[in-house]
């Protein structure tokens, strides 16, 4: 993954408009206002072109002017800066004394110095910036592999994008895709990976490196933007796993044709849970804390321990943890069906209540969450 760039503070593409594409690449970083850094070095340049003139123009009796000595004006003092300074030197201003000439050394000499630096070193670090920030994004376009795509960084993308990280998965292993650059700059503070674009362009996705991701959550606000963007990141990676977020339940079927995985009508989930909470408020109440990741309650999938194969279902935990399904070979049994395991196998996975968990990067499992099941880890 790019956790090297990550640590760095790296962005691809300063907040600066650079050029015109359809995208850009965003890491979290933190630096002055363009502007400002323009403005302090343009300051810079004209306060050592200002001293260069006045002190010429103090010792204006040791300038020759093309054979007229001492009487040059200030805009000729003005004039020998210029050309001083920016290393031009036509050779008709020149000192005569030799305190004028030390003057040249000792003062004129260092403000020249200091003028090109600003001058010369902000186009060069400006040509820097940019190269080495295309090399970077190629350098993480080419190791990202493997992550978690967020279409769409609303409150449901940003709830996603926060259930991930709390339960251990790495923020530089998830890409946001969003169109504004207000939420970009929303997931470089929680220091996830930014790509600004419209999600429902390939050339869009492509930079989000779509194509290897291992799952895809799409968190757009309108139906019909998630169904496009379904249809375009399924015909660009027919292999993840793809969330989905719904308004009306009625689209449904059309975002499981256009190659969801997964969908989760949210309007009629909240309108579900809510009047539960009225008519049952204590299951209301559950159903919130298991929603909540790390306090509570949780629901997690996770593969079976050593000491748990040959055991029963029921014997699992001894009774710490609650057995709602087992899940062998892409099977989901149910504990109220009567195809229930009754034997754990080495490679079934067991769905669970239990207490929450604090997880690390390296002991991670699916957490089932309000938008889908999460893989928080391998």
């Amino acid at each position: 993954m790019a956790r090297r760039w990550l640590r760095e503070g790296v962005t691809f593409r300063q907040n600066e408009d650079e050029d015109d594409e359809a995208s850009r690449i965003v890491l979290p970083s933190r630096g002055l206002n363009p502007a400002w850094q323009i403005g302090f070095r343009i300051l810079i340049a004209v306060g050592a072109l200002l001293i260069t003139a006045i002190i010429v123009y103090l010792e204006r009796d040791c300038y020759d002017d093309n054979g007229v000595l001492g009487e040059i004006t200030f805009i000729d003092a003005l004039y020998y800066a210029t050309v001083s300074l920016s290393t031009t030197g036509y050779g008709d201003i020149a000192p005569v004394c030799e305190s004028a000439r030390l003057v040249n050394v000792l003062v004129i000499t260092p403000l020249r110095f200091v003028f090109l630096i600003v001058l010369i070193g902000t186009t060069v670090e400006v040509l820097t910036k940019r190269t080495r920030a295309e090399l970077r994004r190629r350098a993480w376009r080419r190791k990202v592999n493997d992550h978690t795509v967020i279409i769409g960084f609303g409150v449901k993308g940003r709830s996603a994008a926060s259930m991930l990280l709390e339960n251990g998965v790495p923020a530089d292993e998830i890409v946001v895709v969003a169109r504004d650059r207000e939420p970009i700059d929303d997931a470089k503070r929680m220091g996830i990976v930014g790509v600004q674009g419209d999600g429902r362009r390939s050339d869009v996705l492509h930079e989000a490196a779509t194509e290897r991701a291992k799952q895809i959550i799409i968190a757009t606000d309108e139906d019909d933007t998630t169904v496009l963007v379904t249809l375009t990141v399924r015909r660009l990676n027919p292999s993840a796993n793809i969330v989905c977020a719904v308004r009306e339940a009625n689209n449904t079927q059309i975002l499981r044709q256009s190659g969801a995985d997964s969908i989760i009508p949210t309007a009629e989930s909240a309108g579900n849970l809510m009047a539960l909470t009225l008519i049952s408020p204590e299951a209301g109440a559950l159903m919130e804390d298991l929603l909540e990741s790390r306090r509570g309650l949780e629901v997690v999938q996770r593969p079976i321990t050593k000491e748990e194969l040959g055991l029963a279902p029921s014997e699992i935990k001894g009774g710490k943890e609650i057995v709602l399904a087992v899940v062998r070979d892409g099977d989901v049994r149910k504990f109220n069906e009567d195809n229930l395991v009754r034997v754990l196998d080495k490679n079934d996975q067991l769905v669970v209540i239990r207490e929450a968990q604090v997880r690390d990067g390296d002991n991670r499992e699916q957490v089932l969450g309000p938008a889908g099941t999460y893989t928080s880890g391998d």
